[in-house]
């Protein structure tokens, strides 16, 4: 049998490679449905329950908070271990069993003790699943890789609400827990058809191989300006963002005669379909753009969303709303794991400083759930939407003043190629 060329040697490899991204794109499929647990469905049913929105949003908050206190430590885990795939696995599993326990009891115990565990184990999805795909991409491969993998994430939530439509149709909630089961374990096989050997562990944490610079300590990344300003923008985005939806299938149950799994499954279907087109363009936008201008159409859409969705008083609220959630969503899911590697580049700190991103984000998505339930319990669901339009506002004025003072910010939100981004970190 004659020897194997280099050649050939490299081209096993590629293919081998191959085969780990083909899995890459199952994995975000899967996932997008488990990650969030039952999402909006989670509030239908406690509203079935006799659960008040006020409630509903407390019970949001809390487990929120404890995914936004955990996601950073899930950042840095991260970041050092080499056994990524078994982070996902067990975030992954801890996530289905946490979703299965207030259909075993709806009382407040053991839905505040569902949404706390949901919280910590989804924490670590983004920052590990992040650290995987750069570490099979690479800085260079990066972008693209973002947009196919949110393209496959929104094509995975398209498809497990389509569906949780049919499901909750025929078998109400557990029809639709069910389905959350069923991606769990296609997200379970995904991972075990990933190649551990294809994953650089020193470019999954933005390091290079031939890297000997000293690497900036793990402080550093709360004293970096640039890094801040993108992390309290993304606060403004989500304070904004996180509970239109939920309070938006609550909204139409409570006011209209819709079936509420259906209304909720149509509303995560628009937005979904809308998210594949629009995270496929990105990667174009990023290259002839930057990430600068994602941030800022996001930024610019939303409070458009929180006011169409404050005056159409319709139940075909939805398709504008949503469309608009498409658009929104799409941009940022691609920006803020990129920017994030672009900005940490050389520092071995990637993931945890996307970690600490996802946290102060992850702020403002508990105090929305919140703050959009006080204002529905007391004001009404419209002025809760129009109060959560007014957040992004904020958010948009941060960051076009903080691209303009930070020369790094400015650098790294600027198209590939026009300036080196690892030349200032300040």
């Amino acid at each position: 049998m004659a020897a194997c060329t280099p050649e050939k040697t490299l081209r096993k490899q590629e293919a081998d490679k191959s085969r780990s991204f083909m899995f890459l794109s199952l994995l975000c499929f899967s996932l997008a449905d488990v990650r969030d647990g039952l999402g909006p469905f989670l509030g239908v049913f406690l509203q079935s329950q006799g659960w008040t929105p006020e409630k509903i949003g407390y019970a949001m908050t809390a487990g929120d908070a404890a995914g936004l206190i955990f996601v950073g430590f899930a950042g840095a885990i991260a970041d050092k271990t080499e056994k990524k795939r078994l982070l996902l696995l067990l975030s992954t599993a801890g996530i289905v069993a946490a979703s299965a326990l207030p259909f075993i009891n709806n009382g407040e115990l053991f839905v505040f003790t569902s949404k706390i565990m949901q919280g910590i184990f989804a924490a670590a999805v983004a920052p590990a699943l992040t650290a995987v795909t750069l570490g099979l991409a690479g800085q260079k491969g990066m972008p693209a890789r973002l947009g196919k993998n949110e393209a496959w994430n929104h094509f995975g939530n398209c498809s497990s609400a389509l569906i949780s439509m049919i499901a909750g149709y025929y078998y109400g909630m557990a029809g639709v827990l069910a389905v959350t089961f069923f991606m769990g374990a296609v997200a379970s096989l995904s991972l075990a058809f990933i190649d551990p050997a294809d994953i650089d562990n020193k470019e999954a944490r933005g390091l290079s191989a031939g890297n000997k610079k000293e690497t900036p300590s793990f402080k550093s990344l709360f004293s970096n300006k640039a890094l801040l300003s993108v992390a309290f923008t993304l606060f403004f985005f989500h304070l904004g963002n996180a509970a239109m939806l939920p309070l938006l299938g609550q909204s139409a149950a409570a006011r209209f005669d819709v079936n509420p799994a259906l209304y909720t499954a149509a509303t995560i279907f628009i937005a979904q379909t809308t998210m594949i087109g629009t995270s496929l363009i990105s990667v174009k936008i990023v290259s002839d753009k930057g990430y600068g201008i994602l941030f800022t159409a996001a930024l610019a859409v939303l409070p458009v969303r929180g006011i169409t969705a404050y005056l159409y008083d319709s139940p075909w609220s939805i398709i504008p709303v949503q469309i608009m959630d498409g658009v929104c969503a799409g941009f940022i899911g691609v920006a803020t794991p990129g920017l994030a590697a672009r900005l940490l580049k050389g520092t071995g700190h990637v993931n945890a400083g996307l970690g600490f991103i996802l946290a102060v984000q992850g702020l403002g998505a508990a105090l929305s759930n919140g703050y959009g339930g006080l204002f529905a319990g007391r004001f009404g669901y419209g002025q809760a939407f129009f109060m959560l339009a007014l957040a992004p506002l904020v958010g948009l004025a941060l960051f076009l003043a903080a691209a303009k003072l930070s020369p790094h910010l400015s650098d790294a939100v600027s198209p590939f190629g026009s300036h080196d981004p690892e030349r200032r970190q300040s």
